[in-house]
């Protein structure tokens, strides 16, 4: 299942025209304080040179790179929990992504209205926390009010439940997001069922102008400062940038954006860091018919890592035959490599490595 990204923001800080961008939708984003009703939703290809260079000595029938669901969640705005305008169908939104890109802006346009009446990224971005975690308490309180009664003819999954969502509640109700509390895994399951939006992880995206975009703004200092208290990412992206990249051909692109001084468009740095923020890692198959890019959880073990290709593979699994990438693209196959000593079989106990090329051995 790819990843689900929602892009989120207030009115008018440039959300919709990075998400055409990063995804070439090519549709003109409108300058107007208001929201529209649904998301578009982008199909974007995570870009990865181990998959090119091994393909280029491979010379599969096919590739199929990973992919990232882009959903362009239309502006919150104050009141949004409350069901103001639209909120409750943007919140509800935000409860199908797996990550949350919070667009920031940080630069300074008059012709551009804010909705709030000047550049403030600091505040822009407690207003979108603030209108998370007011959801969260209202979801929370009903839940409480539905344990409490079960708590009170002495069921312990109750009590230990209410317990737990009432320290949910206690932190939200210090205007702090779910994600700043400490939860053991089996905390962490109990409160699935809570579906909280605040605890989703963030990535900032600051929104700049074509002239800031290799430097560190005023603005972008202070978007870095509230994310170090999360522990999440930063990226810096200029949406007017981006979005004429998206318009050049592939082999204009790198070019254009070394006339920029950048080294990447600001797709590959939102998709790393996304992938970094909800610790994801890519194992590689390869064979004449194909060379894929597979997504698993950091730390996940062959067999789980079999799974994400068919759960016939996990069921059936006796090994793994392992590969690092570099390896594979230094002696240009897997003969040479099992030659060499650097094909390694690997049981059900084998972490899989971000990069291993892999080959499973099952039974049906």
């Amino acid at each position: 299942m790819p990843v689900r990204c929602g892009i989120v923001g207030l009115p008018n800080v440039g959300k919709t025209t990075i998400f055409n961008a990063l995804t070439a939708a090519g549709v003109d984003a409108a300058n107007y304080p208001f929201s529209t009703k649904q998301p578009n939703i982008g199909v974007v290809t995570v870009p990865d040179k181990r998959v090119d260079m091994i393909s280029a000595i491979v010379k599969p029938k096919s590739i199929v790179y990973t992919n990232v669901i882009f959903m362009d969640i239309a502006g919150l705005a104050k009141g949004a929990n409350a069901g103001e305008g639209l909120g409750n169908q943007f919140l509800s939104q935000i409860r199908e992504v797996d990550a949350i890109a919070h667009v920031v802006r940080c630069y300074d346009d008059p012709d551009v209205v804010h909705t709030e009446g000047s550049i403030d990224p600091e505040r822009d971005i407690e207003i979108i926390d603030m209108e998370l975690i007011l959801k969260d308490i209202e979801s929370v309180t009903k839940r409480i009010a539905g344990v409490e009664r079960a708590a009170r003819t002495g069921n312990k999954d109750a009590k230990a439940a209410l317990e737990l969502f009432t320290r949910v509640k206690n932190h939200l109700d210090d205007g702090k997001p779910a994600r700043w509390l400490h939860l053991e895994d089996h905390e962490r399951k109990s409160i699935n069922e809570l579906f909280l939006l605040s605890i989703k992880p963030v990535l900032y995206v600051c929104n700049v102008d074509e002239h800031h975009v290799t430097g560190d703004h005023p603005y972008v200092q202070a978007v870095r400062k509230m994310a170090e208290r999360d522990h999440s990412g930063v990226v810096v992206i200029a949406g007017k940038i981006e979005a004429e990249i998206a318009q050049l051909k592939p082999e204009e692109q790198n070019a254009f954006l070394e006339s920029l001084g950048l080294k990447e468009p600001g797709l590959h740095a939102l998709i790393r860091e996304a992938y970094h923020l909800l610790q994801l890692d890519t194992f590689i198959t390869a064979g004449p018919e194909e060379v894929r890019a597979w997504t698993i959880t950091r730390g996940a073990k062959a067999p789980q890592a079999a799974g994400a290709i068919h759960s016939d593979i996990e069921k059936g699994f006796i090994r793994a035959e392992v590969i690092w990438w570099e390896d594979y693209v230094k002696y240009k196959s897997e003969q040479a490599c099992k030659d060499k000593g650097l094909m390694h079989l690997e049981g059900k106990d084998y972490v899989v490595k971000d990069g291993d090329v892999i080959y499973f051995r099952f039974n049906v």
